[in-house]
Formats: C-alpha cells, structure tokens, sequence
C-alpha cells in the first residue's frame, strides 16, 4: 500500500482523478461550518470509474492509527485513502496479500507489466537495455507510473539492506528518468557523452543507494550544484536518489510498469477491452468454459476474441483480469480461480470461430496462475490472432475484463459465429458446403531474368471472389511466407488458385501459380508443386515451386 501511495504521487494527473477536488476536500480551520466529514474518492474497479464515499473515522489503538499512517502528524490523505478502498473490496482484510500492481492499476486505470530484469539479460545485452531505457522513458513522459524491487530469497531476507544500501523485498518508485548530453568539460570526467539516468524515491524516506551517483559518491562530488541544475539532476524529496542505467539494471529484479492508457493519442486508439464471461451450456456450441490448453476436447469452447497486428516489430501487452473475489472472503469463498490464456497466429481472413487447430501457429501463452490479473507481453508479426481466454479447469462461471495495448491500432472483436449465416443471400447464390484452410509454407527457386535482379516475392490465394494477399519478402527467390487463408466454398468447383508476382516499383511481374481442388478426400500432409503458367493446372512449368498445406472439409465446423 505504501508503495502504491508513493508511485500515485508521482504523477499528478493520476492522484487527482483518484481524489477529486482535492481542494475542496481538504480540512480548514478557517471554514469549519463547511466541514461535514465527509470524503470523496475514485477507483477503477473492472473497467469502471467507481466512487467511493466515506466519513472521517479512522481504525486506531490507544489513539494511534492502525494502518497507514504518515509521519506527518497533520496529513490524513493516505489513511482515508486506504479506507476507501478498504470499502471498495468489503474490508481491510481484503488488502492483505495485494500486490503493489493491483493497487495501483485500481488507482489509475493504468495497464501493468511486469519485467523480468534477470531474464531480460539487460546487463550483459547493450542494445536491449537502452531498447529498455527507450520503452521506460516513453511510459514515464507518457503518465505512466514505474516501480522496481530487489528479489527477496526467504522471509529473513525480508527488508535486509544490500551491500550498496537497497532494502531486498522493497518496492522503490521512479520518479524521474533521463538522456543527458554532457558538455565539453564534463566530458573530460566522465569520458562519456551521455548519461543514462533513473531517480528512484524509497517510500520510506531512509536507507538510500550509496554506489556511484548517490550524495555521497565521487561522481555526486564532481558536479557543482549548477551542473547538477543544468543536468536535472536534483532530487525533491528524502529518500531519492540518483543511478546510472547499467546500475540499475544490475540491483533490481523485478520491474513493475504501468502505462497510461486512458487517453488516446492523436486520436489513435492505443488499447482495446472487452468485458466478458465464462458460461456454461449443455449444448458444446454455446458452452463457453471449456478449461485450459490440456483439455484439448474443449478448449475451444471458450471465448475467442480476434485482434489484427498492421505492420512487424510492434509490441503488443495483452491482459486478463478476472472478476475481483476478496469481497467474498469473508463468506469462505477462494479469492480467485487459476486463469491464463493462449495466443494463435491464424488465417488472414478468418471471420469465424476456431473448432480445430490444424495449421495455426501456437503464437505465445502466459502464465496460469490463481492471481487477480494475468499478462503477455511478445513483438508481434503482422497479421490476425486469435486470444482464447481460460480458466484452468473447464465448467466454471466468471467475468473477465480483457485489455489489448499496442501503438498501433488492432482491432479487437468477438469471434461468435461458428460458420457462415443461413441467408435469403447465401441461399441464393448457393451456401457454402466445403472449408478449406491452407497455408503456403514458402516459395522458393523463384525466376531471375538476369543475375542482379532484385525479386521482391510475394503472394496472392484466391477462390473465386475473395482474394488473400501476403506480405512483400524483399530481395530473395527462396521466401518463406507461412501465410494462411481460409475460404467458405460452394462447391470443390471453385479452386483454390495460389499466385507469385515480384513486387516492383511500377508494375508488378507475375511469376508463377499453382491451381488445386482442395477436395475434402485429398492428402492433408506439406505438399511441392511446381509452378505454371496462368491456364490451370495443365499449363506450362515455370521456374520455381511452393511448399504448401490444405485441409478441406465438408463440416464446416471443423475447422
């Protein structure tokens, strides 16, 4: 709780939606015939701003306070607070055990992220740890809120001071971070240009950083207090204190950032969310809680939500929040279910539910475990993926608020249909009765006109109308595509006609194609065949061939 205060103060913006009109609120002598004891106070509570009103009587023992306190004996915000939110989750005991994160997400709104600092090798990995710096600084300038701790191995360990002064098991709050160009004479004594720094504030004003940078270090001694104003770097508050980035990233274990999300930037929706549910159906169609990943017979019952990833290299912080139980502590109920969900890389034109998962790519997987909130945070390549969101255990009831951040838009929808809609439409211009899935694999041994031309490949599938296009693999006649499209057929008339062309700058070459019936009968393992000429599948060979997977089906839940 402590920790969650100290990071809340930090940014301005946040602190203040949380406790409204703040002004007004705050104790007067002056006008004592307005106090009514009362107070106002705001939290998100799964995807709502909640108020929380409250009257000024505060828990204490033999006149001292029972829980939060500050050292100030005038200063109340932080023991009001907490008893606000105490209510929120239907008692104080319901605090106990909350991470620092929940409660500063419960706080914000903000979008947590937990970092691995010893798993990220940030120490010995230079282009990742300044990857890092650039992705803290962006939060941090952005509104978001950052913590830090140094991992505790047992509880004797708990609070035990390291060799350079930082408290093991101990939430510490960034409250500044900066790029710092030096000039001409600070560059003769620190014989580098820049500096990567991070200030950090210990919430209990005591037991600050004593190695390089601390107040009482030479390279502290070295700057005047004009260097150290011209630099920025001052410190507000006790308990600050300064370190280099490479410092940093040796001391801490642990890394807790939570990014402002409440406000779109430029107008570009940077997150998504979606409340919804696990349900229970006699009916497999409707049952929407079929368990984890190892029930492989229903897990993909569950809710599937679709989102699109626009372009490469972007990353993309996905978010699970099960619906808050410690209200229900007090009734003997468990606090939360074990939850998690699963990530698949699927066709460029799926509209419909997934049934099986036969060519779709298993894109990344978070954690299941029985926490108020679970996350994965992976660079993803351009394309669609489908999040199954699940409980551990099939058969079991909840909400959920799911939330997608990423700085590009993506998307996010429902997947409900599980094929396409009987219509006065379809019926007349014949409905669907075989699915085809197909994924090209690569195409490689591509033609070449003369030695130094440069082949830009890519891919075109199409079944009558509907056409899928894969991204440009530049400069190569061996592509590797792994682009996968799935079509809704009348019949096994309709082939499915798979397209190279060379990507140039003024008019695109056609290199190749291959044309197959995908009938429901025909052999579902990788296939190679050569490609020909336009005219189908009697025309004549060209240079190069494709490596390909089509699975046919007459069920259309199938696949």
């Amino acid at each position: 709780m402590v920790s969650a205060f100290s990071c809340l103060a930090v940014q301005e913006s946040h602190w203040t939606k949380t406790i409204p009109n703040h002004k007004e609120q705050e104790w007067d002598p002056r006008k004592l015939d307005k106090y009514a004891g009362i107070f106002r106070f705001r939290f998100w509570h799964f995807g709502e701003w909640t108020e929380v009103v409250i009257d000024d009587l505060l828990p204490t023992i033999n006149g001292d306070l029972v829980f939060s306190f500050s050292t100030s004996m005038n200063e109340f915000w932080n023991a009001l607070l907490e008893k606000a939110y105490a209510k929120l989750l239907g008692c104080y005991e319901a605090l106990d055990g909350l991470t620092t994160t929940d409660i500063i997400v419960d706080f914000t709104g903000t979008l947590a992220e937990t970092i691995d600092m010893q798993k990220g090798r940030y120490t010995e990995l230079v282009e990742e740890k300044y990857k890092l710096f650039g992705e803290l600084y962006k939060t941090f300038t952005k509104g978001g809120l950052i913590c830090c701790s140094i991992e505790s191995p047992n509880q004797e360990e708990q609070e035990v001071e390291t060799d350079w002064g930082l408290l093991k098991g101990h939430t510490y709050t960034l409250t500044d971070i900066r790029k710092i160009r030096l000039g001409e004479r600070l560059l003769e004594v620190f014989s580098t240009e820049k500096l990567y720094m991070v200030r950090l504030r210990n919430p209990l004003g005591r037991q600050e950083w004593s190695g390089p940078w601390s107040e009482i270090s030479e390279e502290w001694q070295q700057l005047t207090v004009a260097d150290r104003k011209n630099l920025g770097l001052v410190m507000s508050d006790d308990g600050e204190f300064w370190m280099s980035l490479e410092d940093f990233c040796r001391n801490f274990h642990e890394l807790n950032v939570c990014r402002n999300v409440n406000n779109p930037i430029f107008g570009r929706k940077e997150l998504e969310s979606v409340v919804g549910c696990w349900t229970v159906d006699d009916d497999p169609l409707m049952n929407r809680s079929g368990g984890c990943y190892n029930n492989r017979d229903t897990f993909l019952q569950n809710p599937q939500y679709i989102f699109t990833v626009p372009e490469d290299g972007h990353k993309v912080i996905m978010s699970l929040q099960q619906k808050d139980l410690r209200t229900y502590r007090r009734m003997g109920r468990p606090d939360n279910y074990i939850i998690g969900f699963e990530l698949f890389k699927v066709e460029m034109n799926r509209r419909f539910r997934l049934h099986h998962l036969y060519i779709q790519e298993r894109a990344g997987t978070s954690t299941y475990i029985d926490t108020r909130t679970v996350f994965l945070s992976k660079y993803l390549k351009k394309g669609n993926y489908v999040l199954v969101p699940t409980m551990f255990q099939h058969g079991r009831t909840s909400e959920f608020l799911l939330r997608i951040f990423s700085e590009v838009p993506v998307q996010l929808r429902e997947l409900t249909l599980d094929m396409p809609k009987m219509s006065c439409w379809n019926l007349a211009r014949g409905y669907p009765k075989v699915v085809t899935q197909i994924t090209v694999h690569s195409a490689e041994g591509l033609e070449k006109k003369y030695a130094n031309e440069t082949v830009n490949p890519y891919l075109v599938i199409k079944c009558g109308k509907e056409e899928v296009r894969s991204p440009v693999q530049k400069n190569t006649v061996h592509a590797i595509f792994d682009t996968q499209a799935i079509f809704y057929r009348r019949t096994t008339d309709i082939p499915i006609i798979v397209q190279v062309w060379n990507s140039r700058k003024f008019c695109d070459q056609f290199l190749g194609q291959v044309t197959l019936d995908a009938d429901p009968s025909d052999c579902r393992d990788l296939k190679s065949l050569y490609l020909r000429k336009k005219g189908g599948p009697t025309a004549k060979v060209k240079q190069g061939h494709i490596s390909f997977k089509v699975i046919s089906s007459d069920d259309l839940t199938e696949l």
